[in-house]
C-alpha cells in the first residue's frame, strides 16, 4: 500500500470535515463538531490562512490528516499546535498516523519552532502510547482549560 503525505488543497476540505466527524464520534462528541466545509476552505485557503493542513492519501482517497497552525509561547518563543492528527478507523495500523507526524515534525523543523504540542484524550490509551513511543512527552499533570462560545458570552456578561 502507498501512502502520500501532501499539503491539504481546498478541494480536500469535504474528506477533511469527514474525518474530522468520524474523530468527533470516536470521541463520543458526534453533535459537537460546528466547522462547515465551507469554514475550512475560507480559514485554510483564504488571505489569511489559519492553519495548514497535510492529508495521508491512499488509492486516491484521503484516509488522514494532520492540522496544525503557529502559536507561541512566552517561555519558549514561536511554536506549532497539532490541532488534530486522525485517521480513518479502517486504516488504523497501517503506518498512517506515523508518516502524517513524520512530516508534521519536519514541518515544525522547517519554521524553526522550539516546540510542537497537542492534547491527547487521557482515556485513549493506544494514542497516548504512540506519542510516548514517538518520544512526546504525555503531561498528565496539565489539564486543559477552554471557554467555549456560551461561556465566552457569560464572561463578558459579568463585565
Amino acid at each position: 500500500m502507498k501512502i502520500s503525505i501532501r499539503k491539504a488543497k481546498k478541494s480536500d476540505m469535504t474528506a477533511v470535515l469527514n474525518l474530522i466527524k468520524e474523530l468527533a464520534v470516536f470521541e463520543n462528541e458526534p453533535d459537537a463538531v460546528e466547522v462547515s466545509v465551507e469554514d475550512l476552505e475560507h480559514d485554510g485557503f483564504g488571505t489569511n490562512p489559519q492553519f495548514i493542513c497535510f492529508v495521508a492519501e491512499i488509492e486516491n482517497k484521503i484516509e488522514g490528516i494532520a492540522l496544525v497552525y503557529k502559536r507561541y509561547s512566552t517561555w519558549k518563543g514561536s511554536v506549532l499546535h497539532l490541532e488534530d492528527l486522525i485517521v480513518s478507523k479502517h486504516m488504523r495500523g497501517n503506518n498512517i498516523g506515523t508518516k502524517l507526524l513524520d512530516e508534521v515534525v519536519k514541518y515544525g523543523h522547517q519554521l524553526g519552532v522550539k516546540r510542537i504540542s497537542w492534547e491527547v484524550l487521557d482515556w485513549n490509551e493506544s494514542a497516548i502510547t504512540f506519542y510516548e513511543n514517538k518520544g512526546a512527552n504525555v503531561m498528565r499533570d496539565w489539564d486543559v482549560v477552554q471557554l467555549n462560545e456560551k461561556g465566552i458570552k457569560t464572561y463578558l456578561s459579568k463585565l
